[in-house]
């Protein structure tokens, strides 16, 4: 069984600590922002600099874990220590399903956002 993409406790302590309205801009922001950092984590591989990486991992770590995106956050924690050589070493593969996390979590995000 597959782990929900979204923790919903974690999501409405968000809206009831900031407020329903700016968390849903604070999710618009993260979808804006999650797949240019996708993106940045790829350049940072190819380019071999690991302090990129690490620190575009550890964002995206913060800002998935602050919208109950547990898998997504984990995932990415394990980049953050793992670093640009094991992901080297494994042909890139957890960067692949680290995008395929995201995709779950925006559409995830995106229908709670309509509800």
């Amino acid at each position: 069984m597959t782990a929900p993409a979204i923790d919903r406790a974690t999501l409405e302590a968000l809206k009831e600590t900031t407020g329903a309205e700016f968390a849903l801009e604070l999710v618009d922001t993260f979808l804006q922002e999650a797949p240019p950092m996708l993106n940045e984590l790829r350049h940072a591989l190819a380019a071999k600099d690991a302090d990129k990486f690490r620190r575009t991992a550890h964002s995206l770590k913060s800002n998935s874990n602050t919208f109950g995106a547990l898998t997504l956050g984990a995932m990415a924690r394990e980049l953050e220590l793992s670093g640009v050589a094991k992901v080297i070493e494994s042909g890139g593969q957890p960067l692949d399903a680290l995008a395929q996390e995201y995709s779950r979590v925006a559409a995830a995000l995106t229908e709670l956002q309509h509800e």
